[in-house]
């Protein structure tokens, strides 16, 4: 008994123990696999039409209607009806539209996904506003004057934004 007992001792020692991941992982990392079930479950295989309303159909349009789901024949990831939730006053102009954007979401796609659009009309979820980008500071003397020699403008703007938060920091970063 005591042979066997130290074979498989021996056995699990030689083996390497798989890696573990026992790890705090942030939210965002989490995120996108739970809000892909939700958006298949709605017909929507790309969960950016959504995020990217404004983007598709422009902010005017997008302040009276938002996607609602994208269904397709059986078996077929193309000529789909897309509905939209559009706010009941704006019901008719949108129907004048609706080739428009047709065309624009199946640009956005890249093929023709989608081939009717359906209207239902009610009370759209208020979209969060966009927070502000915080303003620039001017770049520090000591880090400016090393930057006045690149040639290229893009580049240039770039490192001068990164010269001008490495100089408003004050002590260590914080790592959230």
């Amino acid at each position: 008994m005591g042979r066997q007992m130290s074979k498989r001792v021996r056995a699990s020692q030689s083996q390497p123990e798989p890696a573990r991941s026992n790890r705090s992982r942030p939210v965002s990392e989490l995120l996108p696999s739970v809000g892909g079930a939700a958006f298949r479950r709605f017909g929507f295989v790309q969960s950016s039409i959504v995020t990217r309303w404004p983007e598709i159909v422009g902010e005017k349009l997008a302040a009276a209607s938002a996607p609602e789901s994208i269904k397709f024949p059986v078996g077929k990831k193309q000529d789909g009806t897309l509905t939209l939730m559009v706010r009941s006053a704006h019901g008719v102009m949108i129907q004048h539209v609706v080739p428009e954007v047709i065309e624009r979401v199946n640009l956005f796609f890249g093929y023709p996904a989608v081939a009717k659009v359906a209207i239902r009309q009610g009370d759209l979820a208020p979209r969060p506003k966009p927070r502000p980008t915080p303003g620039l500071r001017p770049v520090p003397v000591e880090l400016g004057q090393s930057l006045k020699t690149i040639e290229d403008p893009e580049l240039k703007a770039v490192l001068e934004a990164l010269a001008a938060s490495v100089g408003a920091s004050s002590g260590l970063p914080i790592v959230k």
